[in-house]
């Protein structure tokens, strides 16, 4: 679990900031909602899938970009 230290004069919104950005970076809220309901195996691996396919194709499609700027 992330945690901050309050500093000395710190205004609690930007407190409030700098704990949001350390839970983005701990990836907290992404594991918390992938466990907050259950998903059927097929469904996974259809998603993670997908996920890969997506990559792949802006990973093809940066390279198409880079050749063609030279």
């Amino acid at each position: 679990m992330p945690e901050i230290k309050l500093r000395d004069n710190e205004y609690f919104d930007v407190a409030l900031r700098r704990f949001k950005k350390a839970v983005e970076k701990a990836g907290t809220l992404t594991e918390y909602r992938s466990r907050e309901s259950y998903e059927k195996p097929t469904t996974e691996r259809k998603r993670k899938m997908s996920a890969a396919i997506k990559r792949h194709y802006k990973k093809v499609r940066s390279q198409m970009l880079t050749r063609r700027s030279r």
